[in-house]
């Protein structure tokens, strides 16, 4: 048996696929807490993209992959916070997704990727605290 040749990127464009579904699954039929599990996951995921895209010297795209991470702390984790219930923790985790704000502004602002990796080194500690935590399944 044979297959005709795949088109350049197919392969590729099929493996985003099965991701995406897969991913998909997982959000649909997680649970709250594991939602801000997947939230700081992709958060990382994008600020790694950007350290690629950053030493490949593509700047549109460590713009865009910057730009997601940004969109995905401010709008995802810091929008999560419950502020009439969380008392002074949660002004105290909403000022640190500020700073991790700021750090991915400055990245992508003035090109520094010592600013990626703070701001990277933030979440992966402040997503380690909340999977031991709130999300133990995944610890």
């Amino acid at each position: 048996m044979t297959y005709a040749p795949t088109r350049r990127g197919y392969g590729q464009r099929s493996v985003q696929t099965y991701a995406n579904i897969g991913l998909e699954t997982e959000v649909l039929s997680a649970s709250p807490e594991r939602l801000i599990t997947l939230l700081f996951q992709g958060a990382r995921a994008a600020i790694l993209q950007a350290k690629l895209h950053f030493d490949n010297n593509n700047i549109a795209e460590r713009g865009k992959a910057i730009s997601k991470a940004l969109d995905i702390v401010d709008s995802g984790l810091k929008a999560a916070v419950n502020t009439e219930k969380g008392g002074e923790v949660a002004q105290n985790l909403i000022a640190a997704y500020d700073i991790i704000l700021h750090h991915l502004l400055r990245a992508n602002l003035d090109a520094d990727r010592t600013k990626l990796d703070t701001a990277d080194k933030l979440l992966e500690e402040l997503g380690q605290a909340w999977t031991t935590a709130v999300d133990p399944q995944r610890a």
